[in-house]
């Protein structure tokens, strides 16, 4: 008898970190994709790219449904007028 075909294990992250491409804010308003932890911080970076920037972790909070509805709204506008590739 073979054994059955294992399903690929989806790689997650450690309990309390957000999954890697969350809308995070943080304490100062800002919008960003949680990227990782290190050292006790976490990474965050603009929708699309660009410039990571580390937050504490207390400092933030996940995106309301509204928020990341505008952040995502705001990129794709920007990115149809030329602002961004």
């Amino acid at each position: 008898m073979s054994p059955e075909p294992r399903e690929p294990q989806k790689s997650q992250s450690p309990p309390g970190l957000p999954a890697l491409g969350v809308l995070l804010v943080d304490a100062r308003g800002r919008i960003g994709e949680f990227r990782g932890e290190w050292c006790g911080l976490w990474s965050l970076r603009p929708i699309g790219g660009g410039i990571e920037w580390t937050v504490e972790p207390a400092q933030v909070q996940r995106a309301t449904r509204g928020q990341e509805l505008r952040a995502r709204t705001a990129y794709a506008n920007a990115r149809s007028r030329g602002e961004r590739l």
